[in-house]
């Protein structure tokens, strides 16, 4: 199958859509129905400005791995609701969107939109690893700047960043990269763990910022190389940069596993083709009525129809 596959980082989206649309928009019961509207409505609009033949709705079965939490305990540790022993811990989300969730899951498995979650990993790992296996172009579709590493020319693997909604996307290639950070998507892991990243709790080198980051990947070629060129005093890195980077060695040498996505993940075998019609007709006429899906679920079909 080498047709133009599409993976959401779906938390991302419906986190945009519970935002971005007003929780006027309910039920019948009164029920906000924010999230899944505008969930819908993008998937609608991605559908039909970018025709990917294929298509998975990519979901967090652990937000927090106890793997990546071993490895870095700040790692996402201001985000944590409530924490559970031998379980994935319970991520801090707004009350209105929780109950949603499982809404938006059931009709995307009535839809027959593959969804794809697997025990210990993130969402970035399951895109991760669609795409390590992909046989065509990959378009990613994400809010989170981590999936830049994936980027690959050669590939035909882009991310799809929305600006605004998803009407607004930026094009993520490496020429869009280089520009930005200096970079290209093998080296965005790097120079994300120098620079570190407060919203997932990851450190970075101190006193080493995005820019500074950039230029010793220049220098240095990759973040093997910068920490070599750090224990070689003929190099041609500050002194406050060598000793910055030596005290940070316990740090860089877990981080790269927490940092990089993963892409062996054991996935379960889905058919990922875009559905023209429902996978469960019946049941998605029951959640329509109930959910108020109206409109945006009307749309979404007919554009896969088409």
């Amino acid at each position: 199958m080498t047709g133009r596959l599409m993976l959401l980082d779906t938390a991302s989206l419906y986190f945009r859509a519970y935002f971005g649309v007003p929780d006027s928009v309910k039920a019948p019961d009164g029920t906000p129905v924010n999230a899944v509207r505008g969930l819908l409505d993008f998937i609608d609009r991605l559908v039909k400005d970018h025709r990917p033949e294929r298509l998975v709705a990519c979901m967090d079965a652990d937000w927090r791995p106890r793997w990546r939490v071993d490895l870095i305990p700040t790692y996402k540790a201001h985000r944590v609701a409530e924490e559970h022993e031998g379980a994935p811990d319970e991520e801090q989300v707004p009350d209105t969107l929780t109950p949603q969730v499982p809404v938006i899951e059931a009709v995307l498995d009535a839809v027959g939109i593959a969804r794809v979650g697997v025990a210990g990993y993130e969402a970035d790992d399951v895109i991760g690893t669609f795409a390590a296996r992909a046989d065509g172009p990959v378009d990613i579709v994400t809010g989170d700047r981590d999936l830049y590493q994936l980027v690959d020319d050669r590939r035909g693997i882009r991310v799809l960043y929305p600006l605004k909604g998803v009407g607004t996307l930026q094009l993520t290639d490496e020429a869009v990269l280089r520009e930005k950070y200096g970079v290209d998507g093998r080296g965005y892991a790097d120079l994300a763990l120098l620079r570190g990243d407060p919203s997932d709790g990851l450190p970075g080198v101190a006193g080493i910022g995005e820019k500074t980051a950039a230029r010793l990947l220049a220098d240095f070629g990759d973040l093997a190389g910068i920490m070599a060129a750090a224990g070689d005093p003929a190099s041609k890195l500050t002194p406050s940069q060598r000793k910055r980077l030596t005290e940070a060695r316990p740090y860089v040498e877990v981080a790269p596993k927490v940092v990089r996505v993963a892409g062996d993940v054991p996935l379960p075998e889905v058919d990922t083709a875009l559905p023209r019609t429902p996978r469960d007709p019946a049941g998605l006429e029951e959640l329509a009525a109930r959910w108020g899906l109206g409109g945006s679920l009307q749309r979404l079909l007919t554009t896969l129809a088409q």
